[in-house]
This record gives structure tokens, C-alpha cells and sequence, in this order.
């Protein structure tokens, strides 16, 4: 019988985890990997696997397909740790598109159904802005109200705004090209340590995204939704919703909404979560979390080393 531990939280990474050949050591004592893989592929309609597994680098980096991507690799590692241990977290987070992995770890969308909705949110996002239109930047070494007092002179007539509030002194901007240059310059200016612009094509969790928005929320008007099965956190409100058209809503403002990672995991903190539980691709999250709160359990779990660390730590 499963145990929930009211004390975990499992937190699923998203784009900008993914890296070629992810979780090939996983792959290789666990059948879960393909499995989960060759399910995306067959609604994707092409080789995911291969694709991970061989590249090229520029494909797996295209969004439409480092979403399904990484959301299959995240599942498949769920996957394994539900056919090794029994303890199960109260709580769930994920960064961006990794909240469609929560949702999908905790029974509300069913895998096949997320894998076709965050393949057309890739493809929506991308078709959103033309191409060169739109930027985003990471800005460390400001508070958060400096870089929100950065967005808003840089703007002029343009969109430049916090896209995700990734943790304390980390904050990634996004919006016109042109803003968020000028968002960089006047970021040094304020005292910045480093303001880099990063390699996107799409600037996500801006207002740029409205319209991408509202078409995908045709799409998840079709999807079936049910109540999470652990309290999950979203990244745009902070909050636990069981409701399915309120997870839909959600869902559809996260687009252009910034991502409230730091509140979250402090939220999550703060209801007495002792242990956070990366549950994918590389250490993004794990590196942001334990700046975010120190005080508390920090794992992987993404290759058998680091899944044998967390199932004996746990």
C-alpha cells in the first residue's frame, strides 16, 4: 500500500533541462523509459527516443519538441520511482512545463492527452511571436522589485516584464527584443552582477503570449482534467485548485503569466515540506531550490545513482 509523506515534495523540471542523451542510464536498467517514450512517440508520430537519444541538438532544442520531451522524461522517472518505493509526496511542483508533468504524475491529465496539449502549446508559442520579434534575459544579483522597476522603464511602448521568478537574486526577464536589450543595459546600471540574454526563440510568461494563449485554451477546453490526486502548486497563482476548469484556467495564464517558483517553494516550505525531490532531467531545479530554502532536504532523481540516494534517503 502507498504512504503519503506529508513532509515531500516531488518538483519536475521544464524547458532548458533537457540535454542530449537524458536518462540513457536510466534506460538502460529501467524498460519505464521506453515505454514512456515510445507512448509520446505514437502521438507524436515520430521517433521521440531517437530524437533524445541521438539528436540533432537543434531539433531536441525546438519547442514543440523539448516539450513532449522533457514531460516524457520527467513521467518516465515517476514511473520508476512509483515501481521502487511505496512513499508517495504530499506535494507537487513544476517549473513551467513541468507543470503538466505534476499534472500528469498526479492523475489529473492523462499522459497521452498532456503529450498532445504541450506539443501544440510549443507549436502555438512558437507561431505567437515571428522569429527575432521576441527575447529573454536572466538578470542575478537584483531583488526582485529592482527588476520589475528595470521592466518597467525599459518598456518605452514595448513588452518587457518578470517572466520567472526562478529564486532570490535570479530573475529571467522576457518580452520585445528590443526592451529587454534595453532592460540588460539599464539592469548594470542598477548594480547587477550579470544580465544575459538567453538562447530562445520564444519569450515565454509575457503578455507577447496572450494570443497563444487564448487558442490554446480551445485545446484545453477539450481535455479531460480531473482533481489532482497531491496538492499541486501552480506556478501562476501559488495555489491548489481541484477544480478542472479552474486547473484549465491555469493553465491557459501560466502562458503569459511569470512563474512564482521562489513563492512556491517557499509556500511548500512553510506547510512543513522537509524533503524536495527533483524528479527528471539534470539539477535546474535542485541548484535553484537550495537557494530558495536552505534549510531543508534537497535530491535527484535522474540516473540509478541519484534515484538509490533518494529512495535510501526517503
Amino acid at each position: 500500500m502507498n504512504k503519503k509523506n506529508y513532509n515531500l515534495a516531488f518538483v519536475f523540471p521544464g524547458q532548458g533541462s533537457q540535454s542530449l542523451g537524458m536518462l540513457a542510464k536510466l534506460a538502460d536498467h529501467y524498460p519505464e523509459v521506453q515505454q514512456t517514450f515510445d507512448r509520446a512517440s505514437e502521438v507524436l508520430n515520430k521517433d521521440l527516443w531517437r530524437i533524445v537519444s541521438e539528436g540533432p541538438e537543434e531539433l531536441l532544442s525546438q519547442t514543440q519538441i523539448t516539450q513532449p520531451a522533457m514531460l516524457s522524461a520527467g513521467y518516465a522517472v515517476w514511473r520508476i520511482w512509483c515501481s521502487k518505493s511505496n512513499i508517495r509526496p504530499e506535494w507537487m511542483l513544476g517549473h513551467s512545463l513541468g507543470e503538466y508533468t505534476a499534472l500528469v504524475c498526479a492523475e489529473a491529465i492523462d499522459f497521452e492527452d498532456a503529450i498532445r496539449l504541450v506539443a501544440e502549446r510549443g507549436r502555438l508559442m512558437q507561431e505567437a511571436v515571428p522569429e527575432g520579434t521576441g527575447a529573454m534575459a536572466a538578470i542575478l544579483g537584483l531583488e526582485d522589485h529592482e527588476v520589475v522597476k528595470v521592466c518597467l522603464d525599459a518598456q518605452e511602448s514595448e513588452i518587457v516584464s518578470p517572466a520567472n521568478y526562478n529564486a532570490p537574486g535570479q530573475v529571467v526577464i522576457a518580452g520585445h527584443t528590443t526592451a529587454v536589450d534595453r532592460a540588460i543595459i539599464l539592469a548594470k546600471q542598477a548594480g547587477a552582477k550579470k544580465s544575459i540574454k538567453l538562447a530562445v526563440s520564444v519569450p515565454s510568461h509575457c503578455q507577447l503570449m496572450e494570443g497563444a494563449a487564448h487558442n490554446f485554451a480551445e485545446l484545453l477546453s477539450t481535455v479531460n482534467v480531473q482533481s489532482p490526486q497531491m496538492t499541486l502548486i501552480h506556478n501562476s497563482d501559488v495555489c491548489a485548485h481541484g477544480a478542472p476548469e479552474v486547473i484549465r484556467n491555469v493553465l491557459k495564464e501560466q502562458l503569459y503569466k511569470p512563474v512564482r517558483w521562489s513563492d512556491g517553494i517557499r509556500f511548500v516550505r512553510d506547510q512543513g515540506v522537509t524533503n524536495f525531490v527533483e524528479c527528471g532531467p539534470g539539477k535546474v531545479l535542485f541548484s535553484l531550490n537550495k537557494r530558495i530554502a536552505n534549510d531543508v532536504q534537497h535530491l535527484t532523481v535522474y540516473d540509478p545513482d541519484t534515484l538509490n540516494q533518494a529512495l535510501e534517503q526517503l
